[in-house]
This record gives C-alpha cells, sequence and structure tokens, in this order.
C-alpha cells in the first residue's frame, strides 16, 4: 500500500528481457535501506525487489504488468518516481494508492499558469475508469487531485515542488503514463454496475 507521495526519483541503469518477464535495475538514494522481497512503486506500478548490488536494485515485471502499464516504454537512463510502501501508523498524505495500474495514458497538453503547470491527459473510456471533479487519481504513482474532468480525459494541476520532486517535469505531449483510479470510486461503480444488471 502506498501513499502517492514520491519519495525520491530512481535511474533505469539496466534493462534485460527474460522471456516474457522485464528485469529493471535502478539506482537510488534509499536502496542500502531495502531488503528483498520489499516492495517499490516505480512510476505507480507495485514491484518487487528481487535483488539488489551497492547502489543499485533489480525488480521484475511480468507480462500481465507490463501489458497494462508504461514500463514498455522505459529505456536506459530514464527517470522513474519511486515510493516505498507506506508504515502502519504512518500520515497519509496523499491518498489510498495500492500500487495496482489501472491503464495507460496518454498527455494531450501541458501549459504553464504563473508558477505551476496543467497537464491533460487522455485515457481509454472503454475499460470503464473513470475520473470525477475533484476527486484522486494517481499519474505515474503521484496522487493528485482532478480538474476538468471528462469521460475520457482530466487534468491536473502541478505545483513547482511536485515538478521538481517528479517526473512530471519530463513530460510532453505525448508521454505515456501510468493510471490509478481512486479505489473507493472504482468499488462504487462497480457496485452500480452489478446493481443495474440485476435488476434487468
Amino acid at each position: 500500500m502506498f501513499t502517492g507521495i514520491i519519495e525520491e526519483l530512481g535511474t533505469i541503469v539496466a534493462l534485460k528481457t527474460d522471456q516474457e518477464n522485464l528485469h529493471i535495475t535502478v539506482t537510488s538514494g534509499f536502496t542500502s535501506a531495502l531488503k528483498i522481497d520489499q516492495s517499490v512503486a516505480h512510476n505507480g506500478v507495485c514491484l518487487t525487489v528481487v535483488s539488489i548490488h551497492e547502489d543499485t536494485y533489480t525488480v521484475t515485471a511480468i507480462k500481465e504488468t507490463l501489458d497494462k502499464t508504461n514500463l514498455t516504454h522505459l529505456e536506459e537512463g530514464d527517470v522513474v518516481n519511486l515510493e516505498r510502501g507506506m508504515k502502519l501508523g504512518d500520515r497519509l498524505d496523499g491518498h489510498i494508492v495500492q500500487g495496482h495500474v489501472d491503464q495507460i495514458a496518454r498527455c494531450t497538453a501541458v501549459s504553464e499558469a504563473n508558477g505551476s503547470w496543467y497537464y491533460t491527459f487522455e485515457y481509454d473510456a472503454e475499460l470503464n475508469n473513470i475520473t470525477i471533479e475533484k476527486g484522486s487519481i494517481t499519474v505515474n504513482g503521484v496522487s493528485l487531485t482532478v480538474v476538468n474532468s471528462k469521460k475520457n480525459e482530466f487534468s491536473v494541476a502541478i505545483i513547482p515542488y511536485t515538478y521538481t520532486h517528479t517526473n512530471f517535469n519530463t513530460f510532453s505531449v505525448g508521454t505515456v503514463v501510468n493510471l490509478e483510479f481512486d479505489v473507493i470510486g472504482k468499488y462504487v461503480k462497480r457496485i452500480a454496475a452489478l446493481g443495474s444488471t440485476s435488476l434487468s
């Protein structure tokens, strides 16, 4: 479980394909504090640490994960948002984030607004995920508030701290990102769908 508050940025130092799996090696400032089998969110994707060597560690993404996320777009040298699992008893500064990406989206607009930035993303609405105005959304692991919610599009406003301390500063039109929709909203939508099915 995560909060969507990014701890730091990591750098991809190696990518290795093994059958349908992808082994991702990352260098980070908290590598020395990691343990084998620990969960770390990479651009919002929960992955398990499988090996550690000096200041790098490796995680493995299986086909199911690769099919639903932007991890196949990674290249050596890319910067990723990192967050370790939350501790029980800590403040929940973002929102409840599972690290289970629902789908990808594409950045369609970036605009600066006198010290902040607006990013607009478009996603496939046929997968039945929704946003609501002022609701929560996770973009590449970052807990954010939705503005200008539409059927298959939404925007987020980014403050300077988030811009500097996440990989939002690398986004441009066309950038593919990971989305995790609000878990409470997903349950409500599912329950409503089951209710309407039982009535028909």
